[in-house]
């Protein structure tokens, strides 16, 4: 009778844990998800594995359609050539799961201007999912009668201590940022989905102990363009840390994305409406009428939710 009885809790126990994690991810259900990740490449190392299995695992229930990958994929010198190890122990070997075996998305980071940034985009030509066809570009995606745009920019020549130091960050002189600026005009002027998000690795604006100037350059050159067309949301990564700042005068919500593998303490500015020093992952879910950018902690926790509705 007690055997009897143990099979019946044990039985219940497992019938609510699967119940409790349906409930968890039913929030996924019937939209269009995809994954950012970003300042990834620690060759497996801190949280990246395992930050990187429970994307896969996650993947299996919510349907992930791709990665936005908003830059650093390689710490610290970038990559060589396409057939660098790098590729290998930062990128193949790292995100092996086969949910993972989806189109990735990306731009360049500072630190793969420290590198060979050509060989960032040429490495398309060798794997099937990595998809990086300029060194910005954009793209819509049509899900159930809804359409989104994402842009993907080229931030690090916008900023000049790193045009300045070219012995360190040798390509991002030679890019024609005026030629940038006006493509991301023209593009958003044109922009009449439902959705519209603008990725770069640098942010507008964050709490942050890096030079201040990258968020002057960046709210000089961007912020201006962003407004202008009303973008909803402008995400990045580069500051280690989830971050989401609202600002006067602009009703665009600005993430700052955290780190796949070290993350960095932070703590609240001026508009700040939520921080934490979790590494993690995002995942923005998307229908007709709502947009929601969830945070995802390294337990695979949804530790805050940024919202819109149209």
């Amino acid at each position: 009778m007690k055997i009897k009885n143990l099979f019946i809790l044990l039985f219940l126990t497992i019938c609510i844990s699967i119940q409790a994690q349906q409930t968890g991810y039913s929030i996924f259900d019937h939209k269009f998800n995809f994954y950012i990740a970003n300042d990834l490449g620690r060759n497996g190392y801190y949280d990246q594995k395992p930050i990187a299995e429970l994307m896969g695992e996650m993947g299996e229930k919510i349907g992930p359609k791709f990665v936005l990958a908003t830059g650093d994929i390689h710490h610290f010198e970038g990559v060589r050539s396409i057939n660098d190890p790098l590729w290998m122990t930062n990128f193949e070997l790292i995100y092996s799961h086969p949910e993972l075996m989806i189109d990735w998305f990306p731009i360049l980071g500072n630190h793969e201007y420290r590198g060979n940034t050509q060989a960032v985009l040429d490495y398309s030509l060798i794997s099937r999912r990595w998809s990086m066809p300029s060194r910005y570009y954009t793209k819509v995606f049509n899900e159930k009668g809804t359409s989104i745009r994402i842009v993907w920019i080229d931030t690090t020549p916008l900023i000049n201590k790193y045009r300045e130091e070219k012995d360190k960050y040798p390509d991002a002189c030679k890019q024609d940022i005026n030629t940038q600026l006006a493509w991301i005009d023209s593009v958003l002027t044109s922009a009449k989905e439902d959705w519209v998000i603008v990725a770069g690795h640098h942010p507008i604006y964050a709490e942050t102990a890096k030079d201040t100037l990258e968020r002057i350059n960046m709210q000089k050159q961007i912020d201006p363009i962003l407004r202008k067309h009303h973008v909803d949301i402008y995400v990045c990564g580069h500051i280690h840390n989830f971050q989401h700042i609202r600002v006067k005068g602009s009703n665009i919500d600005y993430i700052v994305n955290s780190s796949g593998s070290r993350a960095r303490k932070v703590k609240p500015i001026k508009g700040t409406l939520f921080c934490s020093p979790e590494a993690g992952f995002s995942v923005c879910s998307i229908d007709k009428k709502e947009l929601d950018l969830r945070m995802i902690d390294k337990r695979g926790k949804v530790i805050y939710t940024v919202t819109r509705k149209k």
